[in-house]
C-alpha cells in the first residue's frame, strides 16, 4: 500500500492518507471512492491521493470581492529531481465540491479553488503560480509570500519482516564502540533498538563527562527534516526544529528525523537511573551525539533507544514504552510509597470526590494576580471579589511569599526559609485563620494549597532560622542558572538526606493542620543546580521521593510538580506508573508583561506534550489571566491542552464571558471545566516556530470511533495566515466513518463528509492572536422504512471551547417502536447540541420528546439553532431550573431525546 506525505520545505506540514474503502454515505456527501489527501501550502494547498502514485491537489485562492470574477489561473510546476514541468488547475465551480466555510464570511474577501490531478513517482518537489487574466503576468507563490517549495513524500507502510535488525542501517557512520541491541517493540508496526555506552565513576565530589558520538540518522541528504525536546535551561524543556542540517544550540532529552522515504527515527536519551543523565547534542558534521554526566561513584553505563516507525506518534511510542520498563526494573519503590500508593489507588469515594474536583475545578492561583510580599488582606479581597463576581473557584493556590523568610543576601534566590508558620507581620493570626476565612467568604472553595519550593524556599533554610535547628542540614554549592543570569550560585543551607521524609512528613502534617489540603512544590530543578556529584547523587531521588510519599499520604493525588523538567526528574519521579497522576507544569511560565512570549508558550506546551503525554502525569500549562490581549488565546489552548485551568485575574479584571466559555455549573452548583480524555499535543511536531504556519494542537474526547477528535488551531507568527485543514487531522477519526466538523467560534456545522471526500478541508484564515476551535463528531445512520437515513451526532455543551468534553456518556439506540433514542450525560448544566440530518423536515414539537432526569422538559427549552437548521438546541440549564430538578446523588443530567424517524 502507498502512503502519501507531503510538508512544505521551509519546515512545514506532514500528513498521513491511507486507504478507504469505498461506503454508502449521506446524500450531500462527495462520491468517496477515492484515497485520502494530504495538506500542502498554507492557503494554497490540498493533496488527494486517488489512485497509487497519483493525487488530487487542491488550491485555495483569497481576493479582494471586486476581483472574484476575473478569470484566475493557477498552474502547478513539480519537479521530481529533475526538470520542472507545468500542470494547469481548473477551477472548483459552484457549491458541489468545494469544502465548507466554518468561519463568519469577510465580506472583502471570496475564497477560490483550483485542483488538478498529478502523478507522483519519487519526492517531488512543487510549488504554485497564479494570475488573474491570460495577458497578465505570472506571480511565483513563493515570491508573494515568502515561501519556499513545497515537497510531497511517498512511502510505504513497511511490514516488520523488512525491517533490519541493525540500526547501522539507519544510522549513517554508526559508532563501532556503541553497543546496540535489537528488541521486539510495544508499538505496533515499529522496531526497536537499546544503545549502551559505558563511562567511568565519578571522582569524588567531580563528575565524570563524556560525549560520545553515536552516527547521523538516514544519513546526509536521507532526512529532509527534524524535531528536538532541548533543556532551553535548567528546569524546562523547549522544541527546536530544523531541515537537511542536525544542529542544536543546547542539549536535547529526545530528537526524531523524518526520512525523505517518510519514515521516523525517534531517539531517546535515559536519564535518572544509576545516577548517569544521557543528554543528545551535535558536533559541525551534523551527527547526534551522546553527551553523558555521571554522578555515581561507580562505572556505569549511558542508554539510548531508538525507534523506528512509519509516524512518529508509533516510533515515540516504542522508545517511550520500553523507556518504562528500563525505570521500572532500575528503581524499586520503597515500602513507605508502596504503602501510599497502594492505599491512593484502592481509594473512596471522598478520594474519588478530591481528585475530580482538583483535576476538574476552575482554579485561582494569586502569583500574577497579587504579586509578590503576599499579606492577608490582599489574600482576602481577591477571594471576595471573585465571590461577588459570582465567580466560583473550586481551587485556590497561594503561591510565593506568604512563608516566613529570612530575606538575606541579594534577591529570593538567596533568601531562605525560617519556620513552618506563616510570615507573621503579613499573616498575623497564623495561616490557619487565613484558610478558614477564605472558606468563609467563598463557600464553592473546596481545595486550597500553598507554594513552596522543593527545598524549603528558593535558598534553602535560613541557616539560623528555627527549621535550620530542628533538622539535620548540609551545606551545597550551587551554580549559577544559563539563563536569565539568575544569581543561584553559591552555598545553600538544606534538609540533609537522613532527615528529609521527617522533615515533609512533619511540614504537610503542619499544613493540613491549617486546614491546606493541595501543594505547588516548585523550583524542583534546583537539586540539578548542585556543583557536586556527590551531593546531586544523595539529595535528587531522596528529596522526590519523600515528596511523592508525602504529597500521597497527606494530600492524595492534589500536588503541582513544578520547575520539574530535569532529566532524572523526568523518568525517576514522572514516567513511573504505579501510582495516580499528578499535575506537572509543562513549560516556563506565563508573563503577562511580554507580548511574545504568548505565542511561544502556547508553541511549547503543545511540543512538550508530544513527550510528556508518555509520563504518569497531567499537563498543567500554567496560569493566564482573563483581561488581556492574548486571553482568548490562552484560554483556548488551555481548554486543549488536556490539563487544568489556573486564572490569575487581578481582583475585578475579570472576562465573564470567556470564563464561561470555559466552565460550567454542575447540578450541585460546583464549577468546572470540561477537560477532554487526552493529552492535547502537536499535530506537527517537524514545523517550526518561524515557520509562518498555524499551530494545530490535537486532542480527543470519549471511547475509541465514537468521540469527538478536537483541534485548537492558533497562529503563533506575526501575520495574517489562511490554511485548509484536512479531516484525516483530526485524532481519532476513522477510514470509514462520516463526520461533521463543527468551529467554536462561529457555531457553524459541516457537511457531512469522510476522510476520503476530496472536499474533506475546513479553510481557517486567522490573524495575529488568532484561534479557532475545531471538533469533529462521528455520525450515527438511522434507516426508516422509506429507505432514508437520519444522520446524528451529540455535540455537547453549546457555546464552551471544548464543549464536547462535557459529555461523560452518550447511547444512539433504535426502539422497537421506531423511535431513535440519543441518551446522553453531561457533567455540567448548559445548551446540549444534536446534530440531525432531517431536523430541517421535521418538527421537534410534534415528531420529539425530550426529558431530563426523566420528566418531558418544557418545549419553549428547546430550539433549532439561527447558524444551522441541523442543530437542536437544549436548553438544559433553563430546563432543570424551570422544573426545579434536585441533583440527588448525580453531579451528572441525563437527557434523553425520542425522535419519530418514520
Amino acid at each position: 500500500m502507498t502512503e502519501t506525505f507531503i510538508s512544505q520545505a521551509d519546515g512545514n506540514e506532514v500528513f498521513q492518507a491511507q486507504y478507504i474503502p469505498k461506503q454508502k454515505g449521506p446524500p450531500s456527501s462527495d462520491d468517496p471512492s477515492m484515497k485520502a489527501f494530504i495538506s500542502t501550502y498554507p492557503s494554497l494547498g490540498q493533496v488527494t491521493q486517488i489512485e497509487k502514485n497519483t493525487s488530487v491537489f487542491t488550491a485555495l485562492l483569497e481576493v479582494d470581492e471586486s476581483r472574484a470574477s476575473d478569470p484566475w489561473h493557477i498552474s502547478l510546476w513539480h519537479s521530481d529531481g529533475g526538470e520542472w514541468r507545468e500542470v494547469p488547475m481548473d477551477p472548483v465551480l459552484g457549491e458541489h465540491g468545494r469544502p465548507t466555510d466554518l468561519q463568519a464570511s469577510n465580506s472583502s474577501l471570496t475564497r477560490l479553488y483550483f485542483t488538478t490531478p498529478l502523478a507522483i513517482h519519487l519526492p517531488t518537489n512543487f510549488t504554485v503560480k497564479f494570475r488573474n487574466s491570460s495577458d497578465q503576468p505570472w506571480k511565483w507563490v513563493k515570491d508573494h509570500q515568502g515561501t519556499q517549495d513545497g515537497v510531497v513524500l511517498l512511502k510505504t507502510v513497511t511490514s516488520q519482516q523488512a525491517i533490519s535488525s541493525e540500526l547501522g542501517d539507519y544510522v549513517q557512520g554508526l559508532n563501532p564502540a556503541l553497543k546496540s541491541k535489537n528488541y521486539r517493540s510495544q508499538s505496533p508496526g515499529t522496531t526497536l533498538w537499546s544503545v549502551e555506552a559505558p563511562i567511568e565513576a565519578a571522582h569524588g565530589a567531580k563528575s565524570t563527562f563524556k560525549d560520545v558520538k553515536f552516527g547521523l540518522p538516514w544519513g546526509a541528504g536521507k532526512f529532509s527534516r527534524w524535531f528536538a525536546l532541548i533543556r532551553i535551561w535548567s528546569p524546562w524543556l523547549a522544541p527546536r526544529q530544523g531541515k537537511d542540517h542536525f544542529g542544536l544550540d543546547k542539549e536535547a532529552v529526545m530528537c526524531s528525523f523524518l526520512s525523505t522515504g517518510g519514515k521516523h527515527l525517534v531517539l531517546l536519551a535515559i536519564s535518572g537511573v544509576d545516577d548517569i543523565m544521557t543528554m543528545f547534542t551535535s558536533d559541525s558534521e551534523g551527527n547526534v551525539v551522546i553527551r553523558i554526566r555521571n554522578d555515581s561513584d561507580k562505572d556505569g553505563t549511558a542508554k539510548v533507544l531508538v525507534g523506528l516507525g512509519d509516524d512518529f506518534e508509533s516510533a515515540n511510542a516504542a522508545v517511550m514504552y520500553h523507556a518504562r520498563g528500563i525505570v521500572a526494573m532500575a528503581e524499586t519503590a520503597s515500602g513507605e510509597q508502596q504503602k501510599e500508593m497502594a492505599a491512593l489507588k484502592e481509594g473512596n469515594e471522598f478520594t474519588k470526590v478530591w481528585a475530580e474536583n482538583w483535576y476538574d475545578g476552575l482554579t485561582y492561583c494569586t502569583w500574577n494576580a497579587l504579586g509578590q510580599r503576599l499579606t492577608e488582606e490582599k489574600v482576602l479581597k481577591a477571594v471576595t471579589t471573585l465571590a461577588e463576581n459570582k465567580i466560583n473557584i473550586t481551587n485556590f493556590i497561594i503561591d510565593d511569599n506568604w512563608q516566613s523568610i529570612d530575606y538575606r543576601g541579594h534577591g529570593q534566590f538567596q533568601h531562605g526559609w525560617v519556620e513552618f508558620e506563616a510570615e507573621r507581620e503579613a499573616f498575623p493570626k497564623g495561616l490557619k485563620h487565613l484558610v478558614n476565612l477564605i472558606r468563609e467568604k467563598h463557600p464553592s472553595i473546596q481545595h486550597i494549597a500553598v507554594w513552596h519550593a522543593l527545598l524549603g524556599y528558593w535558598g534553602g533554610l535560613s541557616p539560623d532560622g528555627k527549621l535550620a535547628k530542628t533538622y539535620k542540614t548540609v551545606e551545597v554549592i550551587r551554580e549559577d542558572a544559563e539563563r536569565r543570569n539568575l544569581p543561584l550560585g553559591g552555598k545553600m543551607t538544606v534538609v540533609a538526606k537522613e532527615d528529609v521524609f521527617k522533615f515533609y512528613d512533619d511540614f504537610y502534617r503542619f499544613l493540613s493542620s491549617c486546614g491546606i489540603d493541595a501543594v505547588k512544590t516548585d523550583a524542583q530543578f534546583m537539586t540539578d543546580t548542585f556543583v557536586s556529584a556527590e551531593a546531586r547523587r544523595e539529595l535528587i531521588p531522596a528529596y522526590l521521593d519523600a515528596w511523592t510519599v508525602s504529597t500521597l499520604r497527606h494530600f492524595s493525588v492534589k500536588a503541582i510538580s513544578c520547575m520539574s523538567q530535569t532529566p532524572q526528574i523526568l523518568f525517576h519521579s514522572q514516567m513511573p506508573q504505579n501510582r495516580s497522576p499528578y499535575l506537572v507544569r509543562n513549560s516556563d511560565d506565563f508573563f503577562p508583561e511580554i507580548p511574545t512570549s504568548h505565542p511561544w508558550h502556547v508553541f511549547v506546551n503543545a511540543h512538550n506534550a508530544l513527550f510528556t503525554q508518555h509520563l504518569n502525569l497531567i499537563p498543567d500549562w500554567d496560569m493566564f489571566q482573563t483581561v488581556h490581549d492574548y486571553s482568548g488565546f490562552h484560554a483556548a489552548a488551555r481548554c486543549v491542552s488536556g490539563g487544568p485551568i489556573y486564572i490569575t485575574d487581578v481582583p475585578g479584571q475579570h472576562d465573564l464571558d470567556l470564563i464561561n466559555q470555559m466552565t460550567g455549573p454542575t447540578p450541585r452548583g460546583k464549577t468546572v471545566i470540561f477537560r477532554p480524555d487526552v493529552v492535547g499535543k502537536s499535530l506537527d511536531q517537524y514545523n517550526g516556530y518561524d515557520d509562518d504556519h498555524l499551530l494545530l494542537v490535537g486532542t480527543y474526547h470519549g471511547s475509541a470511533v465514537t468521540g469527538t477528535g478536537i483541534v485548537g488551531i492558533f497562529n503563533v507568527s506575526q501575520r495574517p495566515l489562511t490554511e485548509l485543514i484536512p479531516l484525516s487531522k483530526f485524532p481519532g477519526v476513522v477510514e470509514a466513518q462520516y463526520y461533521v466538523v463543527r468551529a467554536h467560534s462561529s457555531g457553524l456545522v459541516s457537511k457531512p463528509m469522510q476522510v476520503v471526500d476530496r472536499n474533506a478541508l475546513t479553510p481557517i484564515s486567522l490573524g495575529i492572536r488568532g484561534y479557532e476551535i475545531l471538533s469533529s463528531y462521528p455520525l450515527r445512520g438511522f434507516v426508516d422504512k422509506k429507505e432514508e437515513t437520519t444522520w446524528i451526532a451529540a455535540l455537547g455543551l453549546l457555546g464552551k471551547m471544548a464543549g464536547a468534553a462535557a459529555i461523560t456518556n452518550s447511547r444512539m439506540t433504535k426502539l422497537e417502536n421506531g423511535r431513535i433514542l440519543v441518551d446522553t450525560n453531561v457533567k455540567a448544566l448548559g445548551t446540549l447540541g444534536l446534530y440531525i440530518s432531517t431536523l430541517p423536515t421535521i418538527s421537534f414539537k410534534d415528531d420529539m420528546m425530550i426529558t431530563i432526569q426523566g420528566k418531558v422538559i418544557p418545549v419553549h427549552t428547546v430550539q433549532t439553532s439561527k447558524v444551522d437548521p441541523h442543530v437542536l438546541e437544549i436548553d438544559v440549564a433553563a430546563a432543570w431550573k424551570e422544573l426545579n430538578l434536585d441533583a440527588g446523588w448525580s453531579n451528572e443530567v441525563e437527557v434523553k431525546t425520542f425522535i419519530n424517524s418514520s
